[in-house]
């Protein structure tokens, strides 16, 4: 399955979603969620957004590309994913968690590692921590 998420970022706030179900049930990580079929990347990255956190946003680039596969006790492939997280800014809307989600808030870059966050978004955050650091900035809201 091809998946998408979402850095969104205002200033040095970025959007996290709680997940309300598996993988990750209760942990923090970027909106985001399976792309229909037929459906442009970039445009389940802004239906996903909104859906899940009632924000729409606009798509600026790709951030990372990560593949995941996870096995079963006997090794058989559960799920296989690839996901493709973009970089993104808020332009309307008002937070509000949708039904999968059990919270969306704005967190300061610098305290999101100490949040109980997905292994998706730590491993996100040691490759790419810095540049949305530096990112920040050209996101912040005017």
């Amino acid at each position: 399955m091809v998946a998408v998420a979402a850095a969104v970022l205002a200033g040095d706030r970025l959007l996290l979603v709680q997940r309300a179900s598996e993988p990750g049930r209760g942990k923090w990580s970027l909106p985001g969620g399976v792309v229909k079929l037929g459906e442009r990347l970039r445009e389940a990255v802004v239906r996903e957004v909104l859906e899940e956190t009632g924000i729409l946003v606009e798509v600026l680039d790709v951030l990372d590309v990560v593949e995941v596969i996870k096995r079963d006790e006997e090794g058989r492939i559960r799920f296989h994913y690839v996901i493709v997280d973009y970089l993104a800014r808020p332009v309307s809307g008002q937070l509000r968690p949708a039904s999968d989600a059990l919270e969306a808030r704005w967190v300061r870059l610098d305290d999101v590692p100490k949040m109980g966050i997905t292994k998706a978004l730590r491993r996100l955050l040691e490759r790419h921590g810095d540049k949305l650091k530096a990112l920040a900035e050209l996101t912040r809201p005017s």
